[in-house]
């Protein structure tokens, strides 16, 4: 009887070179089985050695609105950055993974819940009946291998990220840190994800404002 190869869980679609303002990356769309679509930016040749490797949740009011609320926006930015600047890399941007994973509509109400009742980014998500993360990494999994990317250096504060995608089959060979200095509106919000997520954001100024 002949194996059956395994339905793959992404798709690659179709490719083009993107001008950013920090160089020339070629951008590589993929679909994934229930049908959202990913982005690669890939610069230089990540398959030598180890890719440095950012792999950026979607997030519409930071990334394209500029919201200081969180510091996603920023991150993306450098990230493209220190790719650049390295010679070689991947940055993965994920849709459908708004809000840790719960959706722009949610991620609003939770918003709503901080301002009305002053509850953090985790007891917010709580109290609207949500998990705090509901974030997968099995398409971020799929596109690195297809990729022929095999082991990362993982541009991220967070060690549930590094995690998950090692759970996911990626080789994560450590993790380098993307701090992003907080502002009057992020701050409590940075605060929570150190001392509630378990983020690695060491900026001593970094105090929860009440």
């Amino acid at each position: 009887m002949t194996a059956v190869e395994p339905v793959p869980c992404v798709v690659r679609c179709a490719d083009a070179v993107v001008p950013t303002d920090h160089g020339a990356f070629t951008a590589i769309a993929y679909r994934s089985a229930t049908g959202i679509e990913h982005l690669a930016m890939v610069f230089g040749d990540p398959t030598v050695g180890t890719a440095l490797t950012r792999v950026h949740s979607e997030c519409l009011t930071g990334d394209v609105l500029g919201s200081r609320r969180c510091d996603c926006g920023p991150q993306l930015s450098a990230a493209l950055e220190r790719i650049a600047d390295a010679g070689a890399g991947v940055l993965l941007y994920l849709r459908g993974h708004e809000g840790r994973g719960i959706g722009l509509a949610a991620k609003i109400a939770a918003y709503q819940l901080q301002d009305w009742l002053g509850l953090d980014t985790v007891d917010a998500n709580l109290r609207l009946g949500l998990p705090v993360d509901a974030r997968d990494y099995a398409d971020a999994a799929a596109i690195l291998r297809d990729l022929r990317v095999d082991r990362i250096d993982l541009l991220s504060n967070n060690p549930a990220k590094a995690a998950g995608l090692a759970a996911a089959g990626v080789t994560v060979a450590g993790t380098t840190p993307l701090e992003i200095a907080a502002n009057d509106h992020n701050a409590r919000y940075l605060a929570t994800k150190r001392d509630r997520l378990g983020h690695n954001l060491t900026h001593a100024h970094l105090v929860t404002r009440h």
